[in-house]
């Protein structure tokens, strides 16, 4: 049996997510200009008293664990960082930036222990 990792550390950068629209544009999904969510690890934070429709937040989670992820710089997902609302005639968009990054053990996010011989 191989040995166990000793440093099993990961980094995840942090996220906010905004809302964004020409100015003018017409949105239709409930959010307003500014409104705004943030990923810290795997938990996401709302601003007290704001909302965010689901059909919006479902059109962004599929990129999020992605976007915490290093990645090289001449990747999409490094350089890309705008998503449209789901409906089609909302002009509002979602800019996903990186805004830090944490520190984690694998040891306390799974009990799927890492052996030596994966890292």
């Amino acid at each position: 049996m191989a040995d166990k990792v000793k440093d099993d550390r990961f980094e995840l950068f942090d996220l906010r997510v905004d809302v964004i629209a020409p100015e003018g544009g017409k949105i239709y999904c409930g959010a307003e200009v500014g409104d705004y969510f943030e990923l810290r690890g795997e938990m996401l934070h709302l601003p007290p008293g704001q909302g965010i429709s689901i059909y919006t937040l479902a059109s962004v989670l599929p990129l999020l664990a992605a976007k915490q992820r290093p990645s090289h710089p001449h990747d999409w997902m490094t350089t890309d960082a705008e998503i449209a609302c789901p409906d089609p005639h909302c002009t509002s968009r979602l800019r996903i930036r990186r805004t830090g990054k944490r520190t984690f053990s694998h040891a306390e996010t799974t009990a799927v222990p890492l052996l030596a011989e994966e890292v």
